[in-house]
């Protein structure tokens, strides 16, 4: 049995974070830095590395959990749908893709402040969420050490407007346009390339 796409991403995230923690040099070359990207060469790679790296233990163990639950789902189920090699690239395209999306708005907006820096795989995994989201309507989803159960766009309906009304208040020191970001890159991935899940998602809702 082949081990999960999932389980390689948070392997290699777990590794590279822990060794970026000790090394703050590392971890300074892999942050996300708009103001570094927009104004030297050779820079755009931290769209990306940012990825791989984490502000502290806690930081890694959330963004871990949170991937390994919904990332296994998202995988099988793509799977299912594409079968295992085209459904393994939708996967890398959907959490990538996300994790570069949710830079977006960042990007535009600090690409000329030298003091923004940012760090983790929240938005892409904020992508894998929002997939499982649409990909399992029937999936019913709550927040980590509390009980309650909600269903899963009701969840992202209150993710999104808690996020939204943080990014708008500002000085929390968290990326929330980010997680905005890769949420709606995880809606728009799924919705594209797999209308069918789309249809089935809706009539779940209004049904």
């Amino acid at each position: 049995m082949s081990i999960s796409i999932t389980i390689i991403l948070v392997a290699i995230t777990v590794l590279v974070s822990l060794f970026a923690m000790s090394n703050n040099d590392l971890k300074y070359k892999m942050m996300f830095i708009p103001f570094s990207i927009h104004n030297q060469k050779g820079q755009s790679y931290r769209f990306f590395s940012h990825l791989f790296v984490h502000a502290d233990w806690m930081h890694l163990f959330f963004n871990m959990y949170v991937l390994y639950a919904f990332g296994e789902f998202v995988e099988k189920s793509l799977f299912m749908l594409k079968g295992d090699s085209i459904g393994s690239i939708h996967f890398l395209i959907l959490y990538f893709g996300g994790g570069l999306f949710a830079t977006l708005i960042p990007y535009a907006r600090n690409k000329n402040n030298p003091n923004y820096l940012s760090l983790g795989a929240s938005g892409a995994v904020s992508a894998i969420v929002f997939a499982c989201i649409i990909l399992g309507p029937e999936l019913k989803m709550g927040l980590l050490f509390l009980p309650i159960m909600i269903p899963g766009y009701l969840f992202g309906l209150l993710y999104l407007a808690f996020e939204f009304f943080m990014d708008k208040r500002g000085n929390t020191g968290i990326a929330h346009d980010a997680h905005i970001g890769g949420a709606i890159f995880g809606i728009l991935f799924i919705s594209l390339t797999e209308p069918l899940a789309l249809q089935n998602f809706i009539h779940y809702i209004f049904n």
